[in-house]
């Protein structure tokens, strides 16, 4: 990976600058720390995967850094979880293994954390058609498995299942997914991808099973976040016209129901295909976040917007990429009511990771490069969360044909 100047750092600078989690045992030390821009600190922090690693997903909650990834083994996939609180990674647990998973750079395991409770989950192959998988869900109480490798779609279709999302909420939690029990039709007109919710109780128990839209993006990943009112789910809708005009949409629940999907913006991207770039979104009391990547009139680019009525209506999106854009986008809230964007953009013959301040009255601040990443598709989707102020970014970096997974701090 190509990186900055590395810098010398004063004993002075080493106390200024937000912890890193160490391995558990290890003495604390600061491997690299650079400067990004604005005066901000880029620290490196060693993180307990191994080997060839990937697909790492960040949940922060409760004071703690949570992370799933997957390492591969020969023929195994190890979907493993480790947490890194008061400045030490937990001894990384492995959560479950197989032979017979769909491994993919853009429908990789979801993560959610509920008090002690977490729930995370894999795809697993249903038949020999290469997108017919199941998602089997895991779930996990301190080093405890409660429930392991339990069925969310229960449709016994060999189609495709995926894209997961999920959120703690109540007593349990929410969980989005894109549904291909509607693609195994005669006729090729009758043929759609819907997307699905449900509740998985704390001794995973699914309930309330529901189609909330039943014609979407084949292969673009969903985001679900919990309001005041109830949960959001932000993903990429498919008009039901000749057009295929596919457009972030928003979808809420309010007084038991979901409502009417509609759109966060109207892009009009036509697009006769998936380009595999779904949405983000944070919430925060009632302002709403979302964060998409559109190429609607040629035009490839990051745009964020903010919602102060629980996601019911929108602001003018505000566009944050300098031109051409990858996408491949997340975003977090900020204490300030501000939100962190991370995105990918190519800059000469590079792939920067990008991440800029977005504030709620439309400006911004300078965007920073995080990193110099790769635009192959086995880079995936870096993950951005954040501590009180200390952001975290994690991502998986290639070189040849090996994967690892990076993952860096800087304070706010």
């Amino acid at each position: 990976m190509m990186r900055e100047m590395r810098y010398v750092i004063l004993l002075l600078v080493f106390l200024a600058i937000p912890f890193s989690c160490k391995q558990k045992g290890e003495t604390p030390k600061v491997e690299e720390i650079q400067e990004i821009g604005s005066g901000l600190l880029l620290e490196n922090i060693k993180n307990p995967s191994k080997g060839k690693a990937h697909l790492p997903r960040l949940v922060a909650q409760n004071g703690a850094l949570h992370m799933t990834w997957v390492e591969e083994e020969d023929s195994h996939a190890i979907l493993k979880y480790a947490r890194c609180k008061e400045q030490v990674w937990s001894t990384p647990k492995t959560i479950t293994s197989g032979t017979d998973w769909f491994v993919n750079w853009a429908d990789f395991p979801a993560l959610a954390v509920n008090g002690e409770t977490i729930l995370t989950n894999i795809l697993q192959k249903s038949a020999k058609g290469t997108y017919d998988y199941d998602i089997k869900l895991n779930l996990l109480s301190g080093d405890a498995i409660i429930k392991s490798n339990f069925l969310l779609n229960t449709d016994g279709i060999a189609a495709e299942h995926g894209f997961v999302s999920m959120r703690p909420y109540d007593d349990g939690f929410y969980v989005t997914w894109l549904d291909g029990r509607e693609t195994k039709h005669e006729k090729k007109e009758d043929n759609q991808m819907t997307l699905r919710a449900a509740i998985v109780d704390l001794d995973g128990t699914i309930k309330e099973d529901t189609v909330i839209d039943t014609r979407v993006c084949d292969c673009c990943n969903t985001a679900i976040a919990i309001t005041y009112e109830g949960p959001v789910v932000v993903y990429r809708d498919r008009s039901d016209t000749e057009e295929e005009i596919r457009d972030t949409y928003i979808t809420r629940w309010v007084d038991g129901a979901w409502t009417t999907p509609k759109a966060v913006y109207n892009d009009q991207w036509q697009l006769n295909g998936c380009p595999v770039n779904g949405p983000a979104i944070d919430t925060q009391e009632q302002d709403v976040v979302v964060t998409w990547f559109t190429a609607s009139d040629d035009d490839p680019r990051v745009l964020v917007t903010f919602s102060k009525d629980n996601g019911a209506t929108f602001g003018t999106p505000v566009r944050v990429d300098a031109g051409q854009a990858i996408g491949r986008v997340d975003t977090t809230f900020l204490k300030d009511g501000s939100a962190l964007v991370s995105w990918l953009e190519p800059k000469g013959d590079s792939v920067l990771l990008q991440a800029v301040r977005v504030y709620q009255d439309g400006h911004k601040d300078a965007p920073v490069t995080i990193t110099t990443t790769s635009a192959a598709r086995a880079s995936g989707f870096p993950q951005l969360e954040i501590i009180d102020n200390t952001v975290y970014v994690a991502w998986t970096d290639l070189q040849g044909d090996q994967s690892t997974i990076e993952v860096v701090s800087f304070e706010l």
